[in-house]
């Protein structure tokens, strides 16, 4: 029996490595059939298998089974039964965790964790299906599931203008690009900090090589070197400009992007021009809503002779801009992988991109100061040669050349007249002081001015200075012009706005700058005694009384509180009005405290609510208003036009009374008669005699 086992051997050593495992179970039976009575044991020691492998094959050669599918080694349904067919609630429970609609147990911890597939597996076993994860897998690819990231689809409340204004931006840049006029997209690219910083992708470097960055990127400082790029990209030309900027992304430093493209390619490219269309998005230093945005779109207009029109994209359209996708991110890709170390190497990396499709690049650098804060006042804006388009006026205008037809002209030197609005407000007549006494108080407070400064910067930072002094961003206004305006401001000369449009500096500026100073004096214990008779609304008002000592118009006295409580207005007596005052007073003054305190952050500085000025409406006048509102005596502007105030003041208080007489609970009598204008208001007072309410509350 040896020998025959050593044949089997042989045979079955080059036979069975061959065959798969159904069709090696046959042949070991077909053999052992041959050799009779003790081949089964036989076959199964020569080949070394289980006797009763080689028996089941017996057993299926003589039960005449036909053969199996092609590409099939057991039969349907053999082999080891899956989890989901022992288990027919696995396949429900796992779908109840993953299904968008989070069906299921409320208070299972997947809610509110990552689902991957070991926290799945772990919440089914806690649930009674105990199963493992590459089981959970399975299952997932089997019912239709895989990983998916999120998908930036949904783009919000759409403007009820968005696709008409798509289609007109459409038409002006054929209209203009068929005239051979020159179409350009504009935006500013994501701002750079320079240093060994991680830059996503990845470069062809040698192995075990890579560039070595810092870890921690995640705060370097205000003050740390950035680059800003502002690209211009050419719809009809394929070609991108991009400038380099180090200070700050303003509007001017956009507009002077424009410019310096102009001088460097466009007044080249098309030398025939009279027209320039720009599509830029509705936000960031190109808003359709800055006014210097205008003002210098208007200067450079009269320089270069060119028409300027511009088509804002809707709010929240910006990826449409051309330049998003056809420039940006060509430099993104351009400089994957490699830290941007230095102005110099964002430049040329800028510089170098190139596509398959013609794209070239131009950038240079640009190290001119584009400082915040500068303001444009609306009366300037009135002047600027801005025509809105009967499409859409407020995203599409046209800004004419001022003189065509003349030499260019250069634009206005902000800088210089902020200087002489500085110099003009050191008058004596409205600072209270010789010139000789406020350089003595300048001198006095400068070195406390600076360490408070330099205090500021050391919070912002973080800790000690990257830079030299003077390295960073220059101010719009010095210490020594901070004191001034804040003493002009406490002397009650005129309000934040008035020094605003004067100094063409933002309002918000004007205040911090005001906040901080005025904090200052109080601390060195000096006291601005206010003016008396010296009050100028406008700026215009200010200056011509510097020029010429024109005296400030009074402002007319507004309808007396008495005329308008009348009974027949307020719908109750003098009396009862009074009483209801009185009773408001004390919880309306804490709402707003309660509300100032809030936005100040602390305790407020002396003076009046609000600021050093009087209240544009006393208290006792809000509850008067708000009651002739509650009874539908009137509507806002009319009220705003009795009291003199913008309506806004009058919705604030309404907003502010109206819980307060609810709480008390007034119930007002609907006025018989609604009134359209103020003059029809007060033509309906009785006289006073007549002090008798319609209904008494």
């Amino acid at each position: 029996m040896s020998e025959v086992e050593d044949r089997l051997r042989e045979r079955f050593e080059v036979l069975l490595p061959h065959l798969n495992e159904r069709q090696r179970r046959l042949a070991l039976a077909a053999e052992a059939r041959s050799l009779g009575h003790g081949g089964v044991r036989a076959v199964a020691r020569a080949v070394g298998v289980s006797e009763t492998t080689v028996r089941r094959g017996v057993f299926e050669l003589e039960a005449g089974e036909h053969p199996a599918p092609t590409g099939r080694i057991r039969r349907p349904g053999g082999g080891r039964k899956g989890a989901d067919a022992l288990n027919p609630q696995l396949v429900p429970a796992l779908l109840a965790l993953v299904e968008p609609d989070e069906r299921g147990d409320p208070e299972s911890p997947l809610r509110w964790t990552t689902k991957s597939l070991r926290h799945l597996a772990e919440e089914l076993t806690r649930k009674g299906h105990p199963v493992s994860a590459p089981t959970v897998g399975r299952l997932l690819r089997d019912n239709g599931f895989s990983l998916q990231a999120n998908a930036k689809t949904l783009e919000g409340e759409q403007h009820p203008d968005r696709d008409v204004q798509f289609r007109y931006i459409n038409e002006q840049v054929k209209a203009h690009q068929d005239a051979g006029e020159p179409v350009i997209s504009v935006d500013s690219k994501k701002k750079e900090q320079l240093g060994q910083l991680p830059t996503p992708g990845r470069e062809w470097r040698p192995q075990g090589d890579p560039v070595r960055v810092v870890d921690h990127s995640f705060f370097t400082g205000p003050n740390a070197e950035r680059a800003i790029p502002y690209g211009i990209y050419d719809l009809t030309t394929d070609a991108g400009w991009v400038n380099v900027g180090v200070d700050h992304d303003t509007a001017a430093f956009a507009v002077a992007s424009i410019r310096r493209w102009w001088q460097a390619r466009g007044a080249a490219d098309y030398p025939h021009a009279s027209r320039l269309l720009i599509t830029a998005d509705a936000g960031g230093s190109n808003s359709y809503r800055y006014r210097l945005w205008k003002a210098e779109l208007a200067a450079l207009a009269t320089e270069t002779g060119l028409a300027i029109t511009v088509c804002h994209f809707p709010p929240g359209t910006s990826k449409w801009n051309k330049i998003e996708h056809r420039l940006f991110s060509q430099i993104t890709m351009n400089w994957r992988g490699r830290p941007l170390t230095s102005h110099e190497v964002v430049v040329k990396t800028i510089a170098s991109t190139r596509t398959r499709t013609g794209l070239r690049v131009d950038a240079e650098l640009d190290v001119g100061d584009y400082p915040i804060g500068i303001s444009v006042g609306r009366d300037e804006l009135r002047t600027l040669p801005i025509r809105p388009h009967a499409q859409c006026g407020t995203w599409n205008y046209t800004i004419e050349p001022t003189h065509a037809d003349a030499a260019p002209v250069p634009g206005r030197d902000r800088e210089g007249e902020r200087a002489a609005a500085v110099a003009m407000l050191a008058d004596p007549r409205l600072t209270g002081m010789t010139g000789d006494e406020l350089d003595e108080l300048t001198a006095r407070l400068a070195p406390a001015q600076a360490a408070r400064a330099e205090q500021r910067r050391w919070h912002q930072r973080g800790g000690r200075r990257r830079n030299a002094p003077g390295a960073g961003g220059r101010r719009l206004l010095s210490d020594a012009a901070a004191l001034l305006i804040t003493v002009v401001y406490l002397r009650q000369v005129c309000p934040q706005r008035v020094l605003s449009d004067l100094l063409g500096v933002n309002p918000n500026s004007i205040g911090e700058i005001i906040a901080e100073t005025r904090m200052l004096l109080d601390e060195h214990g000096h006291h601005v005694t206010p003016t008396i008779g010296l009050r100028f609304s406008t700026a215009a008002d200010l200056a011509g009384f510097l020029r010429d000592g024109t005296a400030p118009v009074p402002t007319p006295n507004r309808p007396l509180p008495e005329a308008l409580s009348h009974p027949a207005l307020t719908g109750m007596s003098r009396r009862q009005l009074g009483d209801l005052v009185e009773r408001l007073a004390v919880r309306q003054a804490a709402m707003v405290e309660r509300r100032r305190y809030a936005q100040r952050g602390g305790e407020r500085m002396p003076g009046g609510r609000g600021g050093i000025f009087l209240q544009k409406i006393t208290d006792a006048e809000r509850v008067l208003a708000t009651v002739l509102h509650m009874r539908q005596l009137c509507n806002r502007a009319v009220l705003a036009e009795l009291f003199q105030v913008s309506p806004r003041t009058i919705g604030n208080a309404l907003l502010d009374v109206r819980p307060l007489l609810e709480q008390d609970g007034y119930t007002p009598a609907p006025a018989t008669i609604r009134y359209r204008t103020a003059a029809a208001l007060l033509a309906a007072i009785p006289p006073r005699e007549g002090d008798t309410p319609e209904s008494t509350h």
